[in-house]
């Protein structure tokens, strides 16, 4: 299995090679260079077995240049209860007949990027080791809350790596800001950046692909990588949680062996769905992935017209995660579905860097057509649906997860479609404990931790131990730049002249 550039077919590099890299040197995301293929059998041995197991399984297809043992010290090494606070990693909740929520927030950070970030290191130093890198590692960071700490927390203190993370100082909630600027490790640093995520993104970009910046760096013996899911080593992992997931409902008896399910992904970079699809494609049966958005609504726009265009309005909603405007992995997507063509991808991704827009061939809308469904919903739909479930299901959904309940309840009504359905829920409600709150019709102070104490009370739910520790914690990282200052902060944090 190798792997190519979305914008230059013919690169060619291993699995250790795209994991270390994060990013091709001519600004393309690596692609498996095929889909490896997993058949209904294989999936049912795997509902016999662990997390830990199945992860093992699906990267021994895609990480082949990886030994057998080197698999099994990734994956046992990071998904276990001591990261995480449930036997099963990915708990799948049994909401109501044929409807299930994929809880995937029970790691160290309370969000869904845990599932790859405490696996990322052990993969990224295990490809400097089989390719022999004698660079020290620094990872660049854009986050809209949650890969952020979920990133920092993975590579605290990590030999032979620094971790420097971006985010939006107006544009996470309070308890996520306050869970990246306390982090503790001597290889860590945060900063707030004056703009969006996709301000962030975009600098953090710029900076990957500055080959006067990485001459820079390898002066002084470093190397640029990423955390983000721009980096294949991240968006492998959340593969594993849909193949794991059918799985699961297969050896439950939820499901019959072959039966379709639906996957709904509330989604603003694309990775969490883009996994779906590989899934999916590998052989997993799946009948629709559903993409769920707030109000920053350009991927329910794409998918339903086959226009992409951010110029419009930017939202600052109750689910930031999803405040994006610029969705990178859609790069992934569309280079298999326009059947790897990379000049067309140059073309249109360049018309979005100097436009900020690009349509789509009517073929490729087809695709997207039959393979998607898009919707999305605003804030006072979200906060609807939250206190809708909690009323009748005492179940507590955060704000990203209950804007894919309402698109999927949109979806039931325009399709009729009975399908047994996965929802995707991203982060535990205690990370959003305001508006959650406000949703349930409980009056609000402004104090994150008293809000904390009063959504256990209403709620009933444990507040996560990672959570509740941060209340008297120090705050390390209180630096806010321009966007323009990124680079210069980057040279100052890793002291290189």
């Amino acid at each position: 299995m190798f792997y190519k550039s979305t914008r230059n077919s013919d690169v060619k590099v291993t699995s250790a090679q795209a994991v270390a890299q994060g990013i091709s040197e001519d600004g393309g995301l690596f692609v498996p260079s095929e889909i490896p293929q997993i058949t209904l059998e294989e999936i049912r041995e795997l509902g016999g077995k662990s997390y830990a197991e199945r992860a093992f399984y699906v990267f021994s297809k895609y990480l082949t240049d990886y030994t057998e043992a080197e698999i099994r010290y990734c994956v046992e090494g990071a998904y276990n209860t001591k990261n995480f606070d449930t036997e099963n990693i990915a708990e799948l909740a049994h909401l109501f007949d044929g409807t299930y929520i994929l809880e995937l927030w029970h790691g160290p950070t309370c969000a869904f990027k845990d599932m790859a970030l405490q696996i990322l290191p052990y993969l990224l130093t295990t490809a400097a080791k089989k390719i022999d890198l004698d660079k020290k590692i620094v990872i660049l960071v854009a986050t809209s809350g949650d890969t952020g700490k979920a990133a920092l927390e993975g590579f605290k203190d990590v030999p032979g790596t620094e971790i420097l993370v971006f985010y939006p100082d107006n544009g996470v909630s309070a308890m996520q800001k306050k869970q990246m600027t306390t982090q503790e490790g001597a290889n860590v640093g945060v900063c707030a950046i004056k703009g969006n995520f996709d301000d962030a993104q975009n600098g953090v970009k710029a900076i990957f692909t500055d080959k006067e910046i990485a001459e820079k760096l390898s002066e002084n013996g470093m190397m640029f990588s990423s955390a983000n899911s721009i980096n294949w080593g991240r968006l492998a992992p959340q593969i594993i949680y849909y193949v794991s997931s059918y799985a699961q409902l297969l050896r439950d008896g939820e499901i019959q062996e072959g039966e379709k399910i639906n996957i709904v992904v509330p989604t603003g970079n694309f990775g969490n769905i883009l996994a779906g699809y590989y899934a999916k494609h590998m052989g997993v049966p799946v009948n629709k992935l559903i993409c769920a958005s707030n109000s920053n609504n350009v991927l329910t726009d794409f998918i339903n017209t086959g226009v992409y265009d951010r110029n419009r309005r930017f939202y600052a909603t109750i689910s930031p995660s999803m405040d994006i405007l610029i969705s990178s992995n859609l790069e992934r997507l569309l280079y298999h579905i326009c059947g790897e063509n990379d000049a067309q991808i140059r073309e249109w991704f360049g018309k979005l860097a100097a436009e900020g827009r690009y349509e789509v061939s009517d073929e490729v809308k087809a695709v997207l057509s039959d393979e998607f469904y898009a919707g999305c919903c605003t804030d006072e739909e979200t906060k609807a649906v939250i206190k809708e479930y909690f009323d009748k299901y005492s179940y507590t959904c955060d704000t990203h997860t209950a804007v894919a309940v309402k698109v999927y309840e949109d979806y039931v009504k325009a399709t009729g479609d009975k399908t047994k359905t996965v929802i995707a829920s991203t982060a535990s409600p205690y990370k959003f404990s305001g508006s959650v709150l406000s949703a349930l019709g409980e009056d609000c102070g402004c104090d994150e931790f008293a809000l904390v104490d009063e959504l256990a009370k209403t709620s009933g739910m444990t507040v996560p131990a990672s959570l509740a520790a941060l209340k008297d914690k120090e705050i390390r990282f209180t630096e806010v730049i321009e966007k323009s200052e990124m680079k210069d902060f980057v040279f100052r944090a890793l002291n290189v002249k």
